[in-house]
């Protein structure tokens, strides 16, 4: 039997960086979310968004990709929203790619509370300034212009 355990933390945007997920709505979204998770045994911790991107903090099981995974969850997630257009009538799909970092269980407390103040931290940081300095914090690279090209 193998033990495995990895944090992941997973943001994706809206295709060109739209503001079509709905403060109103986006409960929805994280409920939808949620479901295809736990349909494939993931544990999630944390899901959040602003109304241009996602953040999803979660257990992943080892039998899957992070790549496959994360477009298992555009997905299905896009085609639920297309289904459900009264929710989130300006959606357009989602955006190119998305990011992707692991981290430690003693750390997954402080990144759960990051991905729950996502409304508070970006009155103050956009977008591309929270993925520049997240790549830069895992010590990649931090040009995020592919990541924003539609």
């Amino acid at each position: 039997m193998s033990h495995v355990c990895f944090t992941y933390h997973i943001v994706w945007r809206t295709k060109r960086s739209e503001n079509t997920i709905s403060e109103l709505n986006e409960r929805q979204l994280y409920a939808y979310l949620y479901g295809i998770c736990k349909k494939r045994n993931c544990y999630v911790y944390r899901i959040n968004s602003m109304p241009d991107h996602v953040h999803i903090c979660l257990e992943i099981p080892p039998e899957f990709s992070v790549s496959h995974f994360v477009q298992v969850l555009k997905q299905e997630s896009s085609k639920w929203i297309s289904n459900n257009r009264n929710l989130f009538p300006y959606f357009n799909g989602w955006g190119n790619g998305y990011a992707a970092f692991s981290y430690s269980r003693k750390e997954r407390p402080v990144l759960i509370e990051y991905i729950k103040n996502q409304k508070s931290h970006h009155r103050i940081t956009s977008f591309r300034e929270e993925l520049v300095g997240l790549l830069q914090e895992m010590g990649m690279e931090s040009s995020v212009d592919l990541f924003f090209k539609d």
